[in-house]
């Protein structure tokens, strides 16, 4: 009798006299959502799950979230986390989770969370929505805020400045949904992560963080992995100087000073020149996930991502992986800028993760990779397509692609590849070229809400497909589609093969990327090197590579004593 009185208590009831409000009762007091004004589902907006520390502790790892007895009305405050050019309620403790539960008394639904995007910069948890898939009442959707920028990701190694506190955010968000999903319906072993871009790094990030196991089930992972131009970022503390000399801090090589520095300083001035965060030339942003230096502390990064995968020391799951076929048309508003600086010196654009011993054989390589796509012209007006390539592979596709293979190496790991191209007659073609393609996080914009009227038929039809392979991918860990003239979705191998190619046509294929993935597998199989490691007493610690090379030459002197 008690079993039953406490499920009526802790499941979904609806609150007499007022249909339009749906009562939860969760561990931290009963929260109120309404119905959505389109039907079909109700909403409960910016639920706290976890408190973020303020003052000189921001940087730490988040609290437990605050408790309450009354009904909390969750309805939309337009929280958001401490960021620049954006509206809104910006407030330091920003902490909170959207869940959009679809009108139905079934239980035990299967959850999609989505990791929004936003160079970990930028962004919030109602960035994307998914009201539509949450209609087809077969799942509940979950968004929420996480810390960003300097807030989110200062990475010093130290107690004040541990790093991650972005990601541990994320993790709080999962165990809180551990912890409170069945009261909404959900079923807690059934929860699909999805990311694109900086969500799409996340969440990656998270499929091989240990403090992670057992909170989801499946993911996907769309432009963008835990390496590249959103992954773990190479050298924090570095970075972490160079921004503050930019915010006209001079005292950057002692590390209490700096740590001091950011403790203290305004949020105004800390999101101030976000364009030297995410604008640089070697592909990464300054502030985003770094490997941790052990402090006592949990970590949620405890090794450079490629280490963990090629030790096989995570936890694996279904995964989907894709990237757009012209991700790199995102740096098209620095080519103007970009384009001379590339013919005076290439190197600079090289990814950040690769390591060379000199800078001999630094430019040795980048005069490689310059002739590679752009044979023996400029980059100019001529070459944006080569422009638009080359940033498509360094920014996301080839580190993605250096990822699936090593977890199909480790594990087996069980990978639906697909590449995304749909254009239709809307699409604008390149400057200087008649050239069309899918930019950057497209194929995740197809699956969100969004106003379709004025949108071509071939358009509406894409937006369908993709979202019967989410679905479906939700429902059952496989994307598969119910249209019979469409080809099985099969798991990618090794060697990248096969993937679904999701443009106008819908077909499997082989060789994804073809003779640019081969390229850089040879650039990386030599020089790439890792993410350094924060070290409160040297400002940095040698990374995988950098090790190796040490390593290699104590050898070398130890044979020639011999």
């Amino acid at each position: 009798m008690w079993s039953t009185i406490l499920s009526f208590c802790v499941f979904t009831i609806l609150v007499q006299g007022q249909e339009d409000w749906r009562l939860v009762n969760i561990t931290q007091g009963p929260v109120r959502g309404q119905k959505d004004p389109d039907g079909g589902l109700y909403v409960f907006y910016n639920i706290p799950y976890a408190t973020a520390p303020t003052g000189i502790d921001r940087f730490k790892a988040p609290l437990p979230p605050p408790v309450w007895m009354s009904p909390l009305n969750a309805v939309n405050r337009n929280i958001r986390c401490p960021q620049p050019g954006m509206g809104g309620n910006i407030q330091e403790d920003c902490l909170v989770v959207n869940l959009f539960v679809p009108d139905t008394t079934d239980t035990n639904l299967p959850v999609l969370v989505m990791v929004h995007g936003g160079a970990f910069q930028f962004g919030d948890g109602l960035f994307d929505q998914y009201r539509e898939l949450v209609r087809t009442k077969k799942l509940i959707a979950v968004s929420f805020n996480y810390r960003l920028g300097v807030h989110g990701f200062l990475c010093l190694g130290t107690e004040g400045a541990p790093g991650n506190a972005g990601i541990k955010d994320q993790i709080a968000l999962l165990r809180w949904l551990n912890a409170n999903i069945a009261r909404f319906g959900g079923n807690p072993n059934d929860v699909t992560l999805v990311g694109c871009s900086a969500g799409s790094g996340s969440v990656d990030v998270l499929t091989l963080s240990s403090a992670t196991t057992g909170l989801f089930q499946k993911a996907i992972l769309e432009s963008g992995s835990s390496t590249g131009a959103v992954g773990v970022i190479i050298d924090p503390i570095q970075n972490a100087k160079n921004y503050a000399k930019v915010l006209n801090f001079d005292n950057v090589d002692d590390l209490e000073s700096l740590e001091e520095f950011y403790r203290t300083a305004p949020f105004q001035l800390l999101t101030s020149r976000v364009d030297q965060i995410t604008n640089n030339k070697d592909t990464t942003v300054r502030f985003g996930p770094c490997v941790e230096r052990d402090i006592g502390q949990e970590r949620a990064i405890m090794d450079a991502p490629m280490d963990v995968i090629k030790r096989g020391n995570y936890t694996k799951v279904p995964l989907v992986y894709g990237f757009t076929n012209m991700e790199g048309a995102m740096r098209l508003p620095m080519f103007n800028t970009w384009k001379d600086q590339m013919n005076e010196k290439f190197s600079d654009f090289l990814p950040a993760e690769l390591h060379f011993e000199n800078d001999e054989v630094r430019e040795q390589v980048a005069q490689r990779v310059k002739e590679f796509y752009f044979k023996d012209n400029d980059v100019s007006e001529e070459t944006v397509v080569q422009y638009i390539l080359y940033f498509t592979d360094v920014l996301f596709a080839y580190p993605m692609l250096k990822s699936l293979s090593a977890r199909v190496e480790a594990l087996g790991d069980t990978i639906y590849l697909f590449e995304y191209s749909f254009v239709d007659d809307t699409t604008p073609s390149f400057p200087h070229t008649d050239v069309r393609g899918a930019q950057h996080c497209w194929q995740t914009i197809a699956v969100a809400d969004q106003d379709l009227s004025r949108r071509t038929e071939e358009y509406k039809r894409m937006v369908q497909i993709a979202r019967e392979y989410t679905l479906n991918f939700v429902l059952s860990g496989v994307p598969s589609s119910t249209d019979a003239g469409f080809p099985t979705w099969h798991p990618a191998t090794a060697t990248r093969s096969p993937h679904m190619s999701i443009g106008p046509v819908i077909d499997m294929k082989d060789d994804i990327l073809g003779d640019r993935a081969a390229f850089w597998d040879s650039i990386y199989e030599e020089y790439y090197g890792g993410p350094l490691v924060p070290d409160s007493s040297t400002g940095g610690a040698p990374s995988t590579m950098i090790s190796k090379f040490i390593l290699m030459a104590i050898l070398s002197m130890f044979y020639l004593v011999w």
